[in-house]
């Protein structure tokens, strides 16, 4: 059934949407900016078209326009033709009709799935109300009927206890959970166009391909034409059938994927492509490298060794979560969050732990700067054991490591100047004063490569990777031995993203830095990485030297992680059959669960693998 061409996708080789010399503009301050100049591409029934380019570059905006949601943007369709054609057979230019016919068209005819689903669900109504509302409105069912649809939708995207999910909050699910919540209310209709704006940036590998999977199983057995959206070059390799390139508003190239791949045109394709980190061309070195860049001149590209000297070791490292319920509110279980974790990073080094949300690595991270207190275990930097300092003594050792987070963002504060914020931590400890002071922010901005006109400015004026290079500058300010990078470069497009790993492996060959590389990305993890841990519910189920765990996998979980990694070549492809996916257990469990102790096999000189069950 799945590998049978779309319905009619033979018989009606029209275009399903047209989008015809699009231009928009957004009115400010000083006067119109133009968001797309003059961009036409088409998308036929049962085809995917990806349009690929860096932030800013009008991507995003042409999907607005087609759904008419760019006017709620500051946006204005200022000339072109947006040429839809309707479930009743009529063809409509959804840029001249007004936004009442929009609201029959948007969720029924036209799905979006949005790039950050906090923002795209309402924090005020549980998931099944707001899985529900779309089918009531647009297919006129019952209560029941519709959440029969919503159960069986959460189910296609792999929610794990879709029952309880329809009673949750978003905020009670993770990044991952929300978004295929909102995947799944794009598909809550069987929308015949699916607009998908960045639908897996935030998505781990695992998911990620399930999410691809499903898309394209749907496209398929529907019909349905897909417009994908996205910065991840390995993706468009998986999903697209055709491919176009916009640049700063601009369309600068099209063709089918093959065509892109093998052979781009423009200069600035060909750049987009150099960026891409791919699975196994690490293959074969013992020590990580920063990536060559197209078109970067006197770039020096040597292996970070680092020392042997252990700076971190964490011993038994234990956190939970109490789960609250009932009139007064007691506990009544507990999330095992992260579960007898034991590791060591070496003196400017990397280790990076990778796994699936809700894996732990993220608490195990936080858990190092005591952001979470861990329920016990031993985490000692440089001699000192973190867990046994009191107040005083914690924010001492906090002058040794700092953390960057995954949302730039959320973590500076918009009502102060870059300058303020990467001098902050200075001020509060008294390291440097004065024009000293001034110097070493100076300084920083350099060391980050960012322009010292940018000191005044403040978090809004800036790109997402300009954004992330400032919480760099901050980390980086008091010196630390350890800098904890939590998804760091996962929002970033991947130009950008390759200029930001550059950056953080030129510095720890400097500055002799050690990271804890927290991320999803396993063609980002080969690149940086000295040592690897792969997590799996709250465990590390394999750990060793990056290339022992990547050259040799033993846990079947790190097996089907690496076996879900797109590759950035199309003739490489995925294909459903080969990946293996199993519903994650709940790692919610009753106050007198005792789990066993972690217990490893060693299978390689610095390779061991987990023999407690974990659950996979």
């Amino acid at each position: 059934m799945l590998d049978q061409p779309p319905p009619n996708a033979q018989a009606r080789p029209e275009p399903l949407a047209r989008i015809e010399n699009l231009r928009v503009t957004f009115q400010t301050k000083d006067g119109p900016v133009v968001g797309v100049e003059d961009v036409s591409f088409s998308i036929k029934p049962g085809e995917t078209v990806a349009v690929v380019g860096e932030s800013g570059s009008g991507k995003s905006v042409s999907s607005l326009s087609l759904m008419r949601l760019v006017e709620y943007g500051g946006g204005e369709i200022a000339g072109g033709r947006l040429l839809f054609d309707r479930r009743d057979g009529g063809q409509t230019d959804l840029a001249q009709i007004d936004q009442d016919q929009m609201r029959d068209i948007r969720g029924n005819e036209i799905g979006m799935i949005f790039q950050e689903p906090m923002t795209a669900l309402n924090p005020v109504f549980t998931v099944g109300r707001q899985l529900t509302e779309g089918l009531r409105v647009h297919k006129n069912i019952s209560r029941e009927s519709a959440k029969a649809r919503a159960l069986d939708l959460l189910r296609q995207v792999r929610i794990p206890e879709p029952e309880r999910r329809l009673e949750q909050y978003p905020h009670e699910l993770s990044g991952g959970m929300r978004q295929r919540v909102v995947i799944a209310m794009a598909l809550a209709c069987e929308p015949r166009l699916l607009i998908a704006d960045e639908p897996t940036t935030a998505l781990d590998v695992t998911i990620q391909a399930e999410i691809l999977a499903l898309i394209n199983r749907l496209k398929k057995e529907t019909g349905t034409a897909v417009m994908f959206i996205t910065h991840d070059m390995a993706v468009v390799a998986q999903m697209a059938d055709r491919v176009v390139v916009m640049f700063r508003g601009n369309l600068v190239e099209e063709g089918t994927v093959e065509e892109i791949f093998a052979n781009p045109q423009q200069p600035y394709t060909k750049a987009l492509l150099a960026a891409v980190p791919k699975l196994g061309e690490m293959r074969g070195k013992a020590y990580p490298e920063p990536m060559k860049l197209f078109g970067a001149k006197d770039q020096k590209i040597e292996p970070i060794t680092g020392e042997d000297t252990p700076l971190l070791e964490v011993r038994n490292l234990t956190a939970r979560f109490p789960v609250k319920g009932g009139f007064f509110r007691r506990t009544v279980a507990q999330v095992h969050a992260v579960e007898d974790v034991s590791f060591t990073i070496n003196k400017g080094q990397t280790l990076s732990l990778v796994g699936e949300s809700g894996c732990g690595k993220s608490t195990a991270g936080r858990s190092l700067l005591r952001l979470v207190e861990p329920e016990s275990g031993h985490i000692v930097l440089d001699g000192k054991d973190i867990v046994a300092l009191g107040t005083q003594g914690l924010r001492q050792a906090r002058l040794d490591m700092q953390m960057v987070f995954q949302d730039p963002f959320a973590s500076l504060n918009p009502q102060m100047q870059l300058s303020d914020q990467v001098a902050e931590p200075m001020r509060n400890y008294g390291t440097h004063k004065g024009a000293d002071l001034m110097r070493r922010v100076e300084m920083l901005f350099d060391r980050v490569e960012l322009p010292r006109s940018f000191l005044r400015r403040y978090p809004h004026e800036l790109s997402g990777g300009q954004r992330q290079r400032v919480a760099i500058a901050r980390a980086l300010a008091l010196n630390p031995k350890l800098i904890v990078a939590d998804e760091a470069v996962s929002a970033l497009d991947v130009s950008v993203q390759a200029q930001v790993l550059n950056l953080m492996m030129e510095l720890q060959a400097d500055l002799d830095i050690s990271y804890l590389f927290i991320s999803h990305d396993m063609a980002v993890v080969e690149r940086v990485s000295h040592r690897v841990g792969v997590m799996y519910l709250g465990r590390i189920v394999e750990i060793g030297s990056r290339t022992a765990v990547f050259e040799n996998p033993q846990h079947p979980y790190t097996r089907a992680l690496m076996l879900a990694v797109p590759i950035a070549d199309p003739l490489r492809r995925k294909d459903e059959n080969d990946l293996v996916f199993k519903p994650i257990p709940s790692p919610i469990h009753d106050l007198g669960y005792v789990p066993d102790p972690s217990a490893y096999r060693q299978v390689g000189e610095d390779h061991f693998v987990l023999t407690t069950d974990s659950g996979y």
